[in-house]
């Protein structure tokens, strides 16, 4: 059981940076290899400003790191860890949901 603080709020973190969409996509582009802003912005189809606005909350979440890169910055995830835990967090989600052990989950739908 998590009681201490710290331990709260860094789960709380993560939580916020994945609750949108587009943070995720986000990562999982970085999970892949560090990138510029205008090349993720690209990739994700979604103008600079608002993956700017992205950007902002994965690096106030502490899971994103701003390198410069010569004349322009490149972001990359904070620890490689991160990848790990996504991929480990999507596997889990996954296999969670194709174990529907709920006997009305088919059928009424509540699971």
């Amino acid at each position: 059981m998590l009681t201490l603080a710290s331990d709260i709020e860094v789960l709380a973190r993560f939580g916020r940076a994945l609750a949108d969409p587009i943070r995720c996509r986000v990562l999982l582009v970085l999970r892949q290899a560090p990138a510029h802003p205008s090349d993720l912005a690209d990739a994700l189809g979604i103008s600079r400003t608002r993956l700017s606005n992205h950007l902002a909350c994965l690096r106030d979440c502490g899971l994103v790191l701003a390198v410069p890169d010569g004349r322009r910055t490149r972001y990359e995830l904070a620890d490689p860890r991160l990848g790990h835990a996504l991929d480990d967090l999507r596997a889990a989600v996954v296999a969670v949901e194709a174990d529907k052990t709920c006997p009305d989950a088919e059928t009424k739908g509540c699971c």
